[in-house]
């Protein structure tokens, strides 16, 4: 497994774990409590990935991508969703084009 990998499952773990917690000493937990913060927050991290990939700020694109798997982690555990359920998903796709894969969608 890689390095990314067994964080990214150590993580996923944790936040679990915070499932049900005390919302007024856990930010995972007030996340998780109001599924609708959580997608909020997602997206903002997504707009500060954007802005540090586009301004070229590598460190900076590596801070904010970790923010945002961090949120992208609470959004689908909020939902119920398991990364086993998105790794179903890429695998389907693999060894389909994105343009073909994408195409297949709007149908």
């Amino acid at each position: 497994m890689s390095r990314f990998a067994e964080v990214l499952a150590r993580l996923a773990a944790v936040i679990e774990g915070r499932k049900g917690g005390d919302v007024s000493s856990s930010y995972t937990a007030r996340l998780l409590a109001d599924p609708s913060l959580a997608a909020k927050k997602l997206g903002e991290e997504a707009i500060g990935a954007v802005i540090a990939a586009t301004q070229g700020d590598k460190a900076a694109l590596a801070g904010e991508s970790a923010d945002l798997i961090y949120h992208w982690l609470v959004v689908l555990a909020a939902a119920g969703v398991s990364l086993d359920e998105v790794a179903a998903r890429l695998e389907a796709r693999e060894g389909t084009s994105g343009l073909d894969e994408k195409a297949s969608r709007s149908k």
